[in-house]
């Protein structure tokens, strides 16, 4: 991976990476909430993991969290013309939740992972809309 330059890899491919390490953070997120079972634990991820709740955390971060960088790389994701549909969400949504997706991927690709950290966690916080899990 050493190779690879993230400025240079187009917005479909970032959030294919995306999407993996945001899956772990979150899968770590629901263990630590303590549940004891995994059809719990999966039914609780799902919050986090859907496109619903990607979006939601996004448009959030873009009014005051993000950086102007990250802003930009994020509107450019969502703008990125694809071919694939989105299986449970409207258009808009998902284009978002894939924009969320290669602003973490970007940010892992460049090693900036205290950020992505910092973003997932505050996306962890509006999607959950400041409740913990009960």
């Amino acid at each position: 991976m050493n190779n690879l330059n993230p400025k240079d890899i187009n917005t479909t491919a970032l959030a294919y990476i995306g999407d993996a390490v945001y899956e772990i953070y979150a899968r770590k997120h629901v263990l630590e909430a303590g549940i004891p079972n995994v059809d719990m634990l999966h039914k609780y991820a799902v919050h986090f993991v859907c496109a619903d709740g990607q979006a939601k955390a996004l448009k959030a971060l873009m009014t005051d969290f993000l950086t102007e960088e990250e802003v930009s790389l994020a509107k450019r994701a969502r703008n990125h013309k694809t071919a694939s549909k989105a299986r449970s969400a409207g258009p808009v949504t998902y284009k978002l939740a894939t924009a969320f997706e290669a602003l973490i991927g970007y940010l892992h690709l460049s090693g900036q992972e205290q950020r992505m950290e910092e973003i997932i966690a505050k996306a962890f916080e509006i999607i959950e809309g400041g409740n913990a899990h009960e």
